[in-house]
């Protein structure tokens, strides 16, 4: 489990975060929403070692992960960052084996094409592991970095807006994804999300932000409600249930609801 303890950051006089205790269970899908400016992709960085907390403390299964040296929590958290490098002319395969060079450094064993090939299979990118990242769309070089992070193979994922410029297709393939990660081979993902409705649908636990504060935290049943979306964005909201989940509106005029 991760667990937040007062987190604070500044950048110069400025307060980004301040605050902020949160815990993000094993095993489970955590989306951070919030509107743009709230601080969440400060927080994933924080978590993943990028950045250093202004104040506050932040543990890895019980240890202050200042305390783990980067090269094993390499090992222990992947991260995939929001805007990832697309101009190398690399090809899928050669993309997703980088996502090894934590265990390998540099030097790929069996083990390693295994996961590469895992990793692969599991995202259905095998018609296309040989193509070039510059003959992909958007989408399916965004499958492929997801790829690399899976074949990285470790406990813990960290994902900033991975659905970030996606049509609704690769959008719902890959919260599928991060689904099946959870449910099927116990990883903990960790995910900032605009889409409140693929976040509402998908995960376990949200955390929500505003003006760099924690505005909420709790099951998508504790977070997700018409009035606590309304403080959140400002919007007003109407939540639709669903045979298998549920609708955020926030297109209805308001008054027309019902």
């Amino acid at each position: 489990m991760i667990l937040l303890t007062d987190i604070g950051k500044s950048h110069g006089t400025r307060a980004v975060l301040s605050g902020i205790t949160a815990r993000f269970p094993r095993q489970s899908l955590t989306s951070i929403i919030g509107p743009n400016g709230a601080g969440k992709s400060t927080l994933l960085m924080l978590i993943a070692r990028l950045a250093e907390p202004g104040s506050g403390r932040i543990t890895l299964g019980g240890a202050d992960i200042a305390r783990i040296s980067r090269a094993e929590y390499a090992r222990r958290v992947a991260t995939l960052r929001q805007f990832p490098a697309i101009e190398l002319r690399l090809t899928v395969e050669e993309l997703v084996a980088f996502g090894r060079f934590p265990h390998n450094r540099g030097r790929p064993t069996a083990e390693d094409r295994r996961a590469t090939d895992e990793a692969i299979a599991f995202l259905s990118l095998d018609t296309i592991r040989k193509a070039r990242l510059d003959e992909l769309s958007g989408g399916q070089r965004q499958m492929a970095f997801l790829a690399m992070t899976i074949a990285q193979q470790t406990h813990c994922l960290l994902l900033d807006e991975p659905l970030n410029n996606l049509d609704m297709r690769h959008a719902l393939r890959i919260m599928q994804a991060l689904r099946s990660l959870c449910d099927d081979l116990g990883r903990t993902v960790v995910a900032v999300i605009h889409d409140i409705n693929f976040a509402a649908n998908h995960s376990d636990q949200i955390i929500a932000l505003k003006d760099g504060r924690l505005h909420s935290s709790g099951t998508v049943d504790q977070v997700v409600t018409e009035a606590g979306l309304r403080d959140l964005y400002g919007l007003d909201f109407h939540i639709l249930p669903r045979p298998h989940g549920r609708l955020c509106d926030y297109f209805t005029p308001k008054g027309e609801a019902g």
